[in-house]
């Protein structure tokens, strides 16, 4: 019984570490890297602070990531608005 014990654990920690390494891979496609954590944390608006403490950092870097992408949209339309 010892035997077959002796042989199986190399077997299982290789399958364990193949089972955390795709673990690991999904993992990296959802994070964020260091500097788009900064910008949140330096010009997150009130309701994504509070979207970061209810739903999490993903929702709230998405809401944040549209509201940058409509500011420059809406400024360039009030500089047309003013010509």
């Amino acid at each position: 019984m010892q035997g077959l014990a002796v042989v199986l654990f190399p077997v299982l920690l290789m399958l364990f570490a193949l089972a955390m390494e795709r673990v690991e891979f999904r993992l990296s496609k959802f994070g964020v890297r260091e500097q788009e954590v900064q910008e949140f944390l330096d010009q997150a608006s009130t309701s994504e602070v509070a979207t970061l403490a209810n739903e999490g950092f993903p929702h709230a870097l998405a809401r944040f990531n549209s509201r940058r992408r409509r500011v420059p949209a809406e400024s360039a339309l009030t500089d047309q608005r003013a010509s």
